[in-house]
């Protein structure tokens, strides 16, 4: 099933929307991309238009203007995709569903055929499923944006395992799937 905007369903009964708003991931990403994207800027100046040999053993002219533009490009999409990144969450009628943007051109949906149990919880992100985004694990399949809290599912039949879908509300989500599956 595809959907074309993030709009809310009319008979989405919970929605959420997260984005990878922790301060210690950007205090980390930003200045590791900016100089990186700075000082590859700066290299092709000195280097290429210049003339100054960047450094004691500096890179040939062809490799830093085939490198130093894709790094910058690189870094940037970096910068972009963490920049626009979000976690969509809702519960409708028929089941639960998610939309990891921009990965996801659609949402996906679990119906509740498929979902034999759920729970909310609080789970270790980095220990269960080694960080956040869309990550696989020893508890199976996690979504999540921030934070260490969110329901957890149990699928049965054909989508067998375990999904856990992290929520900032997740006492709220949890009421709401016992709400619609009622």
């Amino acid at each position: 099933m595809q959907e074309n905007s993030l709009l809310l369903t009319q008979s989405a009964r919970f929605r959420e929307e997260q984005r990878f708003r922790q301060v210690w991931i950007w205090l980390l990403i930003l200045p590791l991309c900016v100089g990186g994207i700075g000082f590859f800027a700066w290299a092709m100046v000195e280097q290429i238009v210049k003339g100054r040999s960047v450094g004691n053993q500096p890179m040939p002219d062809l490799m830093l203007m085939i490198l130093g533009p894709l790094f910058i490009l690189l870094m940037t999409g970096l910068l972009w995709l963490m920049g626009v990144a979000r976690l969509v969450t809702e519960v409708r009628p028929d089941g639960i569903y998610i939309r990891f943007y921009p990965f996801h051109r659609g949402f996906h949906g679990f119906l509740w055929e498929e979902i034999g149990s759920f729970e909310a919880r609080t789970y270790r992100p980095i220990l269960e499923y080694g960080g956040w985004g869309i990550r696989f694990g020893s508890g199976g399949k996690a979504y999540n944006v921030s934070g260490n809290q969110g329901l957890q599912l149990a699928l049965e039949g054909g989508r067998s395992g375990r999904v856990l879908i992290g929520s900032q509300r997740p006492e709220e989500l949890a009421a709401a799937v016992e709400a619609a599956r009622a």
